[in-house]
């Protein structure tokens, strides 16, 4: 299982969209619909934007766990 640290740190990792869906939905709770007001784009968007960043995450997080002395920079905003 991945350590907190990278847990914290893979959503960094996401481009900014994917990050900003992933979070507003999941970490505040907000609909789709208010997802996407927020940022100006469609709720489909939102949609797809946020299942692909899941998607990210796992996978990310997946390779942490295979490699547990694996560790990366944090991307810079």
């Amino acid at each position: 299982m991945p350590a907190v640290p990278e847990v914290r740190a893979a959503p960094d990792r996401l481009p900014y969209r994917k990050r900003a869906c992933v979070v507003l939905r999941h970490a505040f709770g907000l609909s789709e619909r208010e997802t996407a007001r927020v940022l100006g784009i469609s709720a489909g968007t939102v949609k797809s934007q946020t299942s692909r960043g899941i998607a990210e995450l796992e996978r990310l997080l997946t390779e942490v766990r295979r490699s547990p002395r694996a560790r990366w920079p944090r991307r810079a905003p």
